[in-house]
C-alpha cells in the first residue's frame, strides 16, 4: 500500500511540475501572447484573432448598438458599430444574421416585443443602406424577455436596450 501512495505522489508531483513550464508549448517568452502578430498561434481560423470569424466579429468588430429609453433612433455610437458590422458582412459573404431586438424590463410584455422590433428594423435599415443584402438579415424581437442585466436600476436599463447581430453560416469554409 505504502508503494502505490508513493508512487502516486511521484506523478502527482511530476505532473504538477510539467504544468509550470512556460515554454511547453513551443518557444516564445514566459508570459508572451501567443495570438500578438507573429505568435505561433496567431489568425487560428475561428478564433478571436481571424477576421473572418463570427468571435472576431463579436469582439472586435461589436455585435450589438444600445438604445435611449423609449427610442428606436440609432446614436452615433450605434451607426459606428453598424458600420463595421456592414463591412465585415460585406466581406465575409457566406454570413447571414439575425438581428435581435430588446428592450429593458420597464413597460408591459406588448409595448416592449414592439420597441424591440422597431430596435431590430432600425438596425437591419441601416445595414441594408451599407450595402449589405436584405435576404442575408432577418430580424425577432424579444422584448423585455432576455435580458443581459436584471436589477432595477439604470445602468441595467441601458444595457438592455439593444440590438444584437448574431451571426449564422460560413461554417463551410
Amino acid at each position: 500500500m505504502k508503494l502505490r501512495t508513493s508512487a502516486l505522489m511521484i506523478c502527482a508531483a511530476l505532473s504538477v511540475a510539467a504544468c509550470t513550464n512556460p515554454n511547453r508549448f513551443g518557444g516564445g517568452e514566459a508570459g508572451a501572447d501567443p495570438f500578438a502578430n507573429g505568435g505561433a498561434n496567431a489568425g487560428i481560423a475561428g478564433s478571436a484573432s481571424d477576421p473572418s470569424s463570427p468571435a472576431y466579429f463579436q469582439q472586435s468588430v461589436g455585435d450589438r448598438v444600445l438604445f435611449a429609453v423609449d427610442q428606436s433612433t440609432l446614436s452615433p455610437e450605434g451607426r459606428s458599430t453598424l458600420d463595421g458590422q456592414a463591412v465585415w458582412l460585406l466581406q465575409n459573404a457566406d454570413f447571414t444574421a439575425v438581428i435581435e431586438g430588446h428592450a429593458d424590463e420597464q413597460g408591459t410584455r406588448e409595448y416592449n416585443l414592439a420597441l424591440g422590433a422597431r430596435r431590430a428594423d432600425a438596425a437591419r435599415a441601416y445595414l441594408v443602406a451599407q450595402g449589405v443584402q436584405s435576404s442575408r438579415l432577418q430580424v425577432v424581437s424579444y422584448g423585455k424577455e432576455r435580458p443581459i442585466e436584471i436589477c432595477s436600476e439604470e445602468a441595467c436599463y441601458a444595457k438592455n436596450r439593444r440590438a444584437v447581430t448574431v451571426l449564422a453560416g460560413g461554417l463551410s469554409s
